[in-house]
């Protein structure tokens, strides 16, 4: 990846409020795709073969189009297509190049034909192409990044994010420790739908965390939980006022049930703000009284 450009050295990193991608970025990424498929960056998956023997010479432009668009049915006719698409579908199809994509290596030369033959280096060709395009992602101020295996994420707030990577849950429950790390990925998924269901997960658990300690009175268990995680008394009774807070949030806003008379939830930006709210909470909790978090 090329060093940071000047503005970014001298202001630091873009704000990433969008989640939405334009027509210029991607024409960018589709510009950038077409330059791997000449290069022979996907010619391990779709090999474009020497005609003098089996072995690859480049990508087959048209086997890689037609697998994507098999994969992915709302792309276009052809690459070259200069028709906006959806962010969804642009995202999609970034995580199946990344799945094909490889760094080609010159063998020797076939003079004949006038190409090289090519071996391949898939660590170092993910490395480069996801280098490549969360640059074009941050240089736009664009809300994604492909993760280090080629998966799209949403760049959830600065502090969040580093929440969610530092988290390790071992509640003694496995149901709640899988509903709390189920939350702390969906949180990030390019899916809108995935994201609302993270704060469902992420509410679920809430419950269940009431009941960890020992008892049959779930009130009373939700006591000894808070009891646990604080001993000063005004510092105890602030806990004891979020965690009623957030259960009137839970039953009065449409997250775990669908009553007519639960509000829904109308953005993205209430549902992170709400669910950075109860994962804090929740973290505080857990770390308090040895469970993770």
């Amino acid at each position: 990846m090329a060093e940071a450009y000047f503005s970014d050295r001298e202001n630091g990193p873009r704000p990433c409020p969008s989640e939405v991608i334009c027509a210029r970025l991607w024409g960018a990424l589709r510009e950038q795709i077409n330059i791997e498929i000449i290069r022979g960056s996907f010619g391990e998956r779709f090999p474009e073969h020497c005609p003098d023997g089996h072995i690859p010479c480049g990508t087959n432009r048209s086997a890689f189009w037609s697998v994507a668009r098999g994969e992915i049915k709302e792309l276009p006719d052809d690459l070259r297509s200069v028709d906006l698409l959806d962010t969804p579908v642009i995202l999609d199809f970034l995580e199946f190049c990344a799945q094909a994509v490889v760094r080609p290596i010159k063998r020797d030369f076939h003079q004949f034909f006038g190409h090289h033959h090519l071996s391949f280096d898939r660590t170092a060709g993910l490395a480069d192409f996801i280098a490549e395009v969360n640059r074009l992602f941050e240089r736009n101020g664009i809300g994604f990044e492909l993760t280090d295996e080629g998966y799209a994420r949403r760049l959830a707030s600065p502090g969040l994010r580093e929440e969610l990577r530092q988290a390790v849950f071992h509640t003694g429950d496995d149901e709640t420790d899988r509903l709390l790390e189920a939350a702390r990925h969906d949180i990030l998924s390019p899916r809108d739908a995935d994201r609302r269901d993270a704060l469902e997960k992420l509410w679920d658990a809430f419950e269940r965390i009431k009941t960890l300690e020992t008892g049959t009175n779930k009130k009373e268990q939700a006591d000894r939980v808070l009891d646990a995680a604080a001993q000063a008394r005004k510092f105890r009774t602030f806990l004891g006022e979020e965690a009623k807070a957030l259960t009137n949030i839970g039953n009065s806003l449409r997250i775990r049930h669908s009553e007519t008379s639960q509000e829904p939830i109308e953005t993205l930006e209430q549902v992170e703000h709400l669910f950075h709210r109860m994962f804090g909470f929740l973290r505080l909790v857990l770390r308090a009284t040895g469970r993770g978090g």
